[in-house]
Formats: C-alpha cells, structure tokens, sequence
C-alpha cells in the first residue's frame, strides 16, 4: 500500500496557491531547485503532471486542479483542528470569532450577538475589516462567522455558506421638528442637505436608481462609507441622512432624530457567512438558530 507525502502534497498546495515557482519557495523558506524536486517527486508518485508551464508562471493541468481540490481539503481540515485546539473548543470552552465587514452598521451587530452578550460561558472575539480580508481568515478556520451586507457565493476552491439574517428599511432622518412633518418626497430632495453613504453601498446603488426614476439630480453633502459615522453625521450635523433605521435606532428613540421617510422600495439585506466544518459550535449555532427564526422579510409584512 503506497503512503501520500504530505509534505510534498503540502509544497505543491503552496505553489498552486501561488502560481509561481520563485514566490512559493520564498514563502516556504526552500530553494527553487528544492521545490522543484519535491513537486517532481509527487508528481511521479501520482503518476501524473500537475503543472505546465506559461511563461514564468506555472498553470495547473486537469489532474493537477483534481489533486488541489483534495490538498484545500486536508489542510483545511488542519487548520480547523488546530484552529480548535488554540480556542479550547475541544475542551468544551466556547469562544466564538466573529468579523464584521467595517463598514456594518454597530447597532446591527449588538441586536446580532445579544443572545450570547454577557455569557459568562462564551467569549467573543469580534475582529473589523474588508470583505475579503475577513474571507481569508474564514477560509483557514481563524474566525468561526463573518457579518456581512454583501453576499458571497461558493467557488470552486471555497464552500461559503451565506445566509441572509436580517433586512431593514431604509428611512431619510434628520433633526426633530416641524420640518419633518413638512417634508414632501420627492420634491424637497433637490434643496436638501443630504447624507449619503458612500457609492460602492448596495444602499446607494438602489437610492441613484430611484432618484433616477424619479428624474431628480442631487449634489450630496456628504458621501460616507461608515455607517458609526453616516449616525454621528445624521445626528449633528442638521442634514437629511439616508440610513437603515437599525443605525440610528437610539437617536430615533431618544428623538434627536426623525423620520421623514419610509423608502419603502429600498432596504439593507444582511448576511451571515460560515465555511462548512466538521465540528460545530454550540455558540454559533445558537446565533444563527434565533436570527432565523426573528428574520422576516419586508416584503411579506
């Protein structure tokens, strides 16, 4: 019974990750002629090609896209064992790793976690960045969940699970008073003092696309991409603030803020990404159980 070299099936995940021969041995600390050996060696136990070459880079061959497909899985596997024994899940400790895409809206957030906030049994370890950023940390077991208001899809080398979790309407707030109560839509957009977030926002996307239809050009105030200051900015600055209500559901309630709108065919859908693990989190799955069951869309009323 022949024995795979891991090892060597390890070098050759690193170069098909990489592409490229000089960059995978810079990475695993290795001369170019000793990963090339290595990969040959492989390649002779297979008893297949797993590389041709395109210039200076390296292209993987039919067999060699087979052979990457089981390499992402054994070494995912392994970082999800070892991803496991540095959190103490094996020891029944519950610490759950949750990414949030940093433009999300705070309070959105703090309504997502609060069935575990102030678990004397499950610590959080909450970590703000890119989309992307968060996807790579995913992928290699080093967070358990990312919330997000973009959806992602699976691709061939990665099994995303993305649900959606919440959707919110979208509003125009601004200050308390008589104002709000005179305000006519969509007339007194165009004179308007208004806060925008910023134009890569699917929330954008959809506001343009409305104004559009309605044939009303607008120079906004302010475009801004983080939500924690899209509120400040509604809340201090006077202006008419185009926001999902969860933003500045304090300022709502408190009454520094008001609504002058309901753009009823404008929402923020949010989503809840997991890689698919063999073990699973009795934290996390309690998170996604009762976002489920609280989540109904808007448009079914």
């Amino acid at each position: 019974m022949r024995n795979l070299n891991f090892h060597h099936l390890y070098y050759f995940w690193v170069v098909a990750k990489e592409g490229h021969l000089t960059r995978a041995a810079r990475q695993l600390h290795v001369s170019q002629s000793a990963l090339s050996s290595q990969i040959r060696q492989l390649q002779e136990q297979l008893g297949h090609e797993l590389f041709s070459r395109e210039g200076r880079s390296l292209r993987l061959t039919e067999f060699g896209h087979v052979v990457l497909k089981y390499a992402e899985s054994i070494f995912t596997l392994g970082s999800e064992l070892l991803s496991l024994t540095e959190s103490g899940e094996l020891q029944h400790l519950r610490q759950l790793r949750i990414g949030s895409v940093a433009t999300l809206s705070r309070n959105f957030q703090e309504n997502f976690l609060r069935p575990v906030i102030g678990e004397s049994d499950v610590k959080l370890v909450i970590r703000s960045a890119s989309l992307e950023e968060l996807l790579d940390l995913l992928s290699i077991h080093k967070l358990d969940l990312i919330l997000s208001n973009r959806a992602v899809v699976s691709d061939s080398s990665t099994t995303w699970r993305c649900q959606q979790i919440a959707e919110q309407r979208v509003c125009i707030v601004g200050p308390p008073g008589q104002a709000a109560k005179t305000f006519r839509f969509p007339q007194d957009l165009e004179h308007a003092k208004l806060l925008l977030p910023g134009p890569s926002s699917d929330i954008r996307s959809q506001f343009d696309g409305l104004l559009s239809q309605l044939g009303i050009e607008i120079d906004p105030f302010a475009e801004v991409d983080d939500m924690a200051m899209l509120r400040l900015l509604a809340r201090d600055s006077g202006g008419l603030a185009v926001v999902p209500e969860v933003v500045v559901q304090d300022e709502l309630e408190s009454g520094r803020l008001e609504t002058y709108w309901v753009l009823d065919t404008i929402v923020e859908r949010f989503y809840a990404i997991t890689a698919k693990r063999h073990f699973e989190l009795l934290p996390l799955k309690t998170l996604l159980e009762k976002s489920q069951a609280g989540f109904k869309p808007l448009s079914s009323g």
